[in-house]
């Protein structure tokens, strides 16, 4: 799996809360600063080139569904991220959000909690 752009990202977005769009429904989708159709056709293109989207031909019209879920993408984007910043550590990414972000009580209670659910299910 390859990392998404800025703007390969934003549509995935859309696209994975839409679950079915052709590109006008896409590009009704951004609120401020909308980019223009042919760009988004573009993006399109290129992430069904990368694997991310397909389509299916209603009449002319391209309607396009994601083929990688969110929860795939997400998973494949944080452990990039852990293993670029964090040598793949996770009490070192929860460490800087603590540190830096300044998480309050309540969150870090949040965590805990979690993680010990997690630890009850295996």
């Amino acid at each position: 799996m390859k990392e998404l752009t800025k703007a390969e990202e934003r549509i995935m977005q859309i696209l994975w809360g839409l679950e079915m769009a052709f590109t006008r429904e896409i590009l009704e989708q951004f609120k401020k600063d909308p980019p223009s159709y042919t760009t988004v056709a573009t993006v399109l293109t290129v992430l069904e080139q990368k694997g991310f989207v397909a389509h299916e031909m209603l009449g002319n019209s391209k309607r396009y569904y994601p083929l990688i879920s969110k929860s795939k993408y997400s998973d494949f984007a944080m452990n990039n991220v852990m293993s670029k910043y964090f040598e793949g550590s996770l009490t070192r990414l929860v460490s800087f959000f603590a540190d830096r972000k300044k998480m309050d009580i309540d969150e870090l209670d949040e965590i805990i909690k979690i993680l010990e659910s997690k630890k009850e299910e295996d």
